[in-house]
């Protein structure tokens, strides 16, 4: 039970976690895994060794410490890491481990004197309180998931049907149940994990599916990464034909049932959900704006189904910007960086409109601001993180 003098507790120790919360969470993290080697597969290692992942989690849990009080100022936190949880199966008997290394964490790197009994006992109180509401809540997605037509719970067998190369850096790979049943349907923006083992270590990664929900298949469209376990894996091994193992869909980034014109706007891979989107959004009548921002013609995928979609629907334009431009090659509307200027041009006359956007952590970044800056409300941007999740500002 979290009591007063807990969330008192708790609330001092904010200014530790300002100046010293990515120590501490890298060091629950390597607590963690030599404690516990089973949670490795639920981590991206490579987000670990670039300090992504300490500085998302040790971000999060400042917000935590600082709003104990009033939770309902998290805003979406909650839901995303509720959903990047379901995407990984994370189950009731996964919090304790966290928690005891959460724990273990701080009284090692604060010192008995900092990290003293009530301390503890106060942090203790904390972390049951925000794991008794991930769970309840993971448990009704479960439940949700495992009900839905198509639906199922934990993995499940899935063949690839297609293996399609978009571009010199994208794959796609279309899937389909072995047990030959339906497939839930995904909302447009959602994404799904999948489960391998790779090098004799099971490894699960989320990719965004790419296509609109059909009920009988799952379509994900995956870039090469230079160190990309799962992708290069997925690249190099996975043919047509062979089985992989699947979770349900899950995701809090999606499209939201609207009648204002629609802005897609992505960076190179940031594409994949705009296309789910875009393809369910096609047939509303709504004014459509697709944004995209690739290196060159080259990397740029999907481009052929896009100006097609184009061509046959009145309500939807298209504009692609390149950082470099082979002249002989196709012609983008723009070259240079998407900037508010760029913006300005391309976004409909009202900004009265609902604006989707995700790519590079930069890309993001200018986005935002310059959609802020030309009068789009703020409470109709919505944007998602491949990965850990990062400031904006």
């Amino acid at each position: 039970m979290l009591s007063s003098e807990h969330r008192a507790i708790v609330t001092a120790t904010v200014p530790l976690l300002e100046t010293g919360g990515e120590a501490l969470i890298t060091h629950f993290y390597q607590s963690l895994f030599a404690d516990h080697p089973q949670v490795v597969p639920y981590f991206n290692q490579s987000n670990q060794q670039g300090g992504l992942q300490q500085r998302a989690l040790a971000n999060g849990i400042l917000a935590y410490a600082k709003n104990i009080n009033q939770l309902d100022r998290l805003g979406p936190m909650v839901a995303t890491i509720i959903n990047k949880h379901v995407a990984l199966q994370i189950l009731p008997e996964h919090y304790p481990l966290v928690g005891g290394a959460l724990l273990k964490s701080i009284r090692e790197v604060l010192g008995a004197e900092i990290a003293t009994d009530a301390v503890i006992e106060a942090w203790g109180a904390a972390y049951g309180q925000l794991a008794d509401i991930l769970i309840g809540a993971e448990r009704a997605i479960y439940a949700a998931q495992a009900a839905a037509p198509g639906g199922w719970s934990g993995q499940r067998a899935f063949i690839v049907k297609e293996k399609v190369a978009e571009s010199a850096e994208i794959t796609s790979f279309t899937f389909v149940p072995a047990d030959g049943a339906a497939v839930m349907a995904h909302a447009p923006g959602q994404y799904i994990s999948v489960s391998a083992v790779i090098e004799g270590q099971l490894t699960r990664r989320q990719y965004s599916l790419s296509a609109a929900a059909n009920g009988v298949s799952y379509r994900i469209s995956v870039k090469r990464e230079a160190h990309g376990k799962m992708s290069g894996y997925l690249h190099d091994t996975v043919n047509v034909g062979d089985t992989l193992a699947l979770l349900p869909p899950a995701g809090a980034f999606v499209l939201a049932e609207s009648d204002k014109p629609l802005v897609l706007i992505s960076g190179g891979v940031g594409l994949t959900p705009t296309l789910a989107m875009l393809e369910t959004a096609l047939g509303s009548g709504r004014e459509i704006r697709f944004i995209h921002a690739a290196r060159d013609i080259h990397v740029h995928a999907f481009r052929d189904h896009i100006d097609a979609l184009a061509e046959r629907h009145d309500n939807f334009q298209r504009f692609y910007c390149y950082t470099e431009h082979d002249a002989e090659h196709g012609k983008p509307d723009a070259v240079g960086m998407v900037d508010q200027a760029l913006l300005a041009r391309w976004l409909p006359p009202s900004r009265d409109v609902d604006a989707y956007f995700l790519g590079p952590l930069g890309f993001m970044q200018s986005v935002k601001r310059s959609l802020r800056a030309l009068g789009v409300p703020e409470q109709q941007t919505y944007f998602e993180f491949f990965g850990p999740a990062a400031a904006l500002e």
